[in-house]
């Protein structure tokens, strides 16, 4: 499959992602990284950026859609299969519901959607059972959005947190082309 796989600033969980990346990649997937700009520039205590970056395009060999520019004619030449946004943090969800398409990522998901196509959500956020609850339900119930599993990541500490299984990315963008929804879902 032809896949365009975003990230998003939900930083420690790269690790998981880019594990979920490589897999693909090995399993003779075509994948094409997209970063939203603050997953792209932003050094955090989990990684520098710019590493961070370098080994993503070594494990695609594909220079990262990082602009605009750059995602919008992924609709309109037809680039992928399926689009995944793995992570995809409570800022995205909330612009995916809205429509606002102000990063590369959400540019990417709305270009894709035009040709009725496929789009994976790999939750993680600190507020999905809070404040991003209601926009992760709406996707649910949108047309072309499927979700991979996701559970409560530290219950005691972080009630109102969710994250999703990284290992179950590739399961649930097989179900996705089909249009089914992975399941059990939480």
């Amino acid at each position: 499959m032809n896949i365009g796989y975003c990230f998003t600033g939900s930083f420690c969980t790269f690790k998981k992602s880019i594990e979920a990346l490589k897999s693909l990649v090995e399993n003779g997937h075509n994948v094409t990284p997209i970063m939203s700009f603050n997953a792209y520039n932003i050094d955090t205590r989990f990684a520098n950026a710019k590493d961070v970056r370098n080994e993503i395009e070594a494990i695609c060999g594909k220079k990262i859609i990082a602009s605009i520019e750059e995602a919008e004619p992924i609709g309109p030449k037809h680039m992928f299969d399926v689009l995944c946004v793995v992570p995809c943090t409570s800022n995205t969800l909330a612009k995916l519901v809205n429509g606002v398409n102000d990063t590369p990522v959400t540019m990417a998901v709305k270009s894709h959607l035009r040709n009725d196509k496929p789009v994976v959500l790999g939750v993680s956020t600190n507020d999905a059972l809070g404040a991003a609850a209601k926009n992760i339900g709406t996707l649910m119930n949108t047309r072309n959005f499927y979700f991979i599993p996701m559970a409560l990541d530290n219950p005691c500490e972080k009630p109102r947190s969710l994250v999703c299984d990284f290992s179950k990315a590739e399961g649930t963008i097989k179900c996705a082309v089909d249009g089914l929804q992975f399941n059990p879902m939480l």
